[in-house]
Formats: C-alpha cells, structure tokens, sequence
C-alpha cells in the first residue's frame, strides 16, 4: 500500500503542509510512522478522507449533474467579438474554459473574483504517476 507523506497528502487535498498536518494532529485522518520516522498516511485512508472533505458543505452548492467542481479564482479573462476565454486557478489546477462573450457578461465574471469551474464529460483520462 502506498503511503503519502504530510506534505504529499497536502498537494494532492490542495491545501497547505501546516493544514493537512492540523486535520492529522486533530484525528480526522490517520497517520503513521514510516521507517524513516516520517508521519505518513496510508494511500486507502487518505483516498477516504479526501472524498469526504469533497462533499463539503452541500447547502451552498447548487444543484447540478456535473460532479467534478473546481473552486477558484479568476485569473484571466480574453473578450472576442463572439467568444472568451476564462481561466480560473482551482488550487493546484488551472482550469481554461471557452465560452460565449455573452455568458462571462451575464455572469459578470471578472478578474479577482471567486468562480467554480464543473466538468461533465464522457471521458476521463487517467495517467499513473
């Protein structure tokens, strides 16, 4: 079983090493001592609590059948004629959606301002790393 690291464990959850070592210091994950005395977490453990902080608090999230949502910050915005370009940077993510110049108008985005990007899709890759 593959174990991770605090600060492996934070780069995969997105969050910072001092706040990944505060959920682990808190108990709502397990860690363990590896050979070389480093607190790990085990791959099984830290697959569960991610999903689980994933779900979140559901009484802002709206309703919708796109499941993977990407919380970010706008970090650009291109304006066309017809058509944009957004670009939203979901913590270790960078996320760049084309869209009509109308849709970024209505939703007014702008850069600076909190966006959360949803992916439905039919395919998904996954590489091993």
């Amino acid at each position: 079983m593959q174990s991770y690291t605090i600060g492996q464990a934070a780069r995969l959850l997105g969050v910072s090493p001092d706040t990944a070592r505060r959920w682990a210091d808190a108990g709502r994950v397990a860690t363990h001592r590896d050979e070389s005395g480093r607190r790990v977490i085990d791959g099984k453990s830290l697959a569960a609590f991610s999903a689980e902080i994933a779900q979140g608090d559901d009484e802002d999230v709206p309703y919708t059948t796109a499941r993977n949502a990407f919380p970010g910050i706008v970090t650009a915005i291109r304006l066309g004629d017809i058509a944009a370009q957004v670009t939203i940077q979901a913590g270790p993510h960078r996320l760049v959606s084309l869209l009509t110049r109308e849709a970024v108008e209505e939703l007014g985005l702008e850069v600076g301002m909190q966006a959360t990007a949803r992916v439905k899709s039919t395919s998904v890759h996954i590489d091993r790393t």
